[in-house]
């Protein structure tokens, strides 16, 4: 069994995989605290699941893209994805396991990486998240990420430095992994200026080509 916060289906705002339907299952629980969080991942309205139940959840989504494995963090739960994982392959399910993570537990991607195809890693900049820098759990994450298809993600506001942006494009390059810019929403409204956005991005592409900028899909189409 596992707890589970929600699972529905909806249209991935995010990264490079941005308008693709997925099955997204919400787990509970993260080992961070950034600032400008606002999902719901409590243990409150949370339903205990077990695999064989979100098993034929998915077949009956098979019409998706993939299986959005969101939190929280994910990966507190990692017994749970390798036992969905093999589960879904033995009963030849068309739908791969997408993780959405902060990118910060390599311990615990190491225990999992057999079990996904796509990673998708938050890199979390101290200037937008209110947290210590991350630099070195990132790195680490990444060394084992990149057996997979990984991409990156950056939450920036006005805020972000000269520093941060150092930081994340050479950790992007040395390991040839797209970099995706993504301005800090205030509701359905971007936080920082068309200006300031192609600022950044032009910052970010002078190290590294593989940048785009792409904001929440699903806050400007109105889904959840």
């Amino acid at each position: 069994m596992v707890r589970v916060k929600e699972v529905f289906t909806s249209i991935q705002g995010e990264g490079v995989y941005a308008g693709y339907k997925q099955l997204f299952i919400r787990l509970c629980g993260c080992n961070l605290n950034c600032s400008y969080c606002d999902t719901d991942f409590e243990l409150s309205g949370s339903k205990d699941y077990s695999v064989s139940e979100l098993v034929e959840i998915c077949n009956q989504n098979s019409d998706c893209h993939s299986i959005s494995l969101t939190g929280g963090e994910p990966l507190l739960h990692t017994e749970f994805i390798k036992e969905l994982g093999h589960e879904l392959t033995e009963n030849n399910s068309p739908l791969p396991l997408y993780l959405e993570t902060n990118g910060t537990l390599a311990d615990k991607l190491a225990e999992v990486i057999d079990s996904v195809t796509y990673i998708s890693a938050d890199l979390k900049l101290p200037s937008a998240t209110g947290l210590q820098p991350l630099w070195k759990e990132h790195e680490e994450f990444f060394k084992i990420a990149k057996q997979k298809e990984l991409f990156a993600k950056v939450v920036f506001d006005e805020k972000i430095n000269d520093f941060e942006i150092h930081k994340i494009t050479h950790l992007c390059k040395k390991y040839d992994v797209e970099l995706i810019l993504q301005p800090m929403m205030k509701g359905s409204e971007l936080s920082v200026s068309p200006d300031f956005m192609q600022e950044v991005l032009d910052k970010c592409l002078n190290v590294h080509y593989r940048t785009r900028l792409i904001p929440q899909l699903h806050k400007f189409i109105g889904v959840i």
